[in-house]
């Protein structure tokens, strides 16, 4: 069965914005993705109506959450609002029929213990309902990140197996995060598989900085720094269904999902 290759695209329409690149599967924001503020479906007719011409067209949704939401913090201004927005999101997520819904793993400051981080992640599961699968994604930057390097990806996957519903997490390996984050992509899908026993969506992107750069700044296949052969290794490794985050609207991913697709 061949893989489901789609992209990243706006909210308003997202079945119509997959059937313009041939793809059946497409992320999404609910709403503002810099803002604290409640989840938002713009689709016509809210969220049942998303729903039903998902399933009608065959589509498969995921949403994306908000990028300020950080549940590892120690500062409760930051930690409690995102545990709150996040499970907002989760709920909205099911009501549009939605796969999963990504979270980036978050951050500590540099002078903080690791550890606390890494137990906040294991509340927020605790304390989740989650109708959906909730899909923890590694992050480019980040010195004390909670899911940039393996070593850290190994202790929060450690504290979210005590969590109660950690059945329901999974994981959403970032092609151009791992490069930029310094793991090699070469075997980078069969060491996140290792540790975490699954990989639930890639995120395939290419990226504008050098290896370890700590820079998350996407870019279509083949103009960036990420070698496209190990791109296509860890597609084919982790065998989920994958999201182009990519430029350039529907043409810049239509091409970059036939590029793909050519090779896996």
């Amino acid at each position: 069965m061949a893989l489901s290759i789609g992209a990243h695209v706006d909210q308003e329409d997202p079945v119509a914005e997959a059937l313009a690149r041939g793809t059946d599967v497409v992320q999404m924001f609910l709403g503002d993705p810099q803002s604290y503020k409640g989840p938002v479906v713009r689709y016509p007719g809210g969220a049942a109506a998303l729903r039903a011409a998902a399933e009608a067209a065959g589509v498969s949704l995921y949403v994306h959450s908000p990028y300020p939401i950080n549940v590892a913090a120690t500062n409760n201004r930051i930690r409690i609002p995102g545990r709150k927005l996040l499970q907002q999101h989760v709920l909205a997520a099911a009501e549009i029929g939605a796969k999963g819904v990504v979270v980036h793993g978050g951050h500590l400051g540099t002078d903080e213990d690791a550890g606390v981080g890494f137990d906040n992640w294991r509340k927020c599961v605790d304390g989740l309902d989650l109708p959906v699968p909730l899909l923890i994604e590694n992050t480019a930057g980040g010195d004390n990140a909670m899911a940039r390097r393996l070593e850290a990806i190994d202790r929060l996957w450690e504290a979210v197996g005590r969590a109660s519903g950690a059945e329901n997490v999974g994981f959403c390996l970032d092609t151009c995060h791992a490069h930029a984050g310094g793991i090699d992509l070469v075997d980078a899908a069969a060491k996140i598989k290792a540790i975490t026993g699954r990989i639930d969506l890639v995120h395939a992107n290419d990226s504008r900085d050098e290896f370890d750069s700590g820079a998350d700044r996407h870019t279509n296949f083949g103009s960036g720094f990420v070698d496209g052969e190990a791109l296509v290794a860890v597609v084919r490794e982790a065998g989920a269904p994958v999201v182009c985050e990519t430029p350039g609207g529907v043409e810049g991913q239509s091409a970059d999902i036939e590029w793909l697709r050519a090779r896996v």
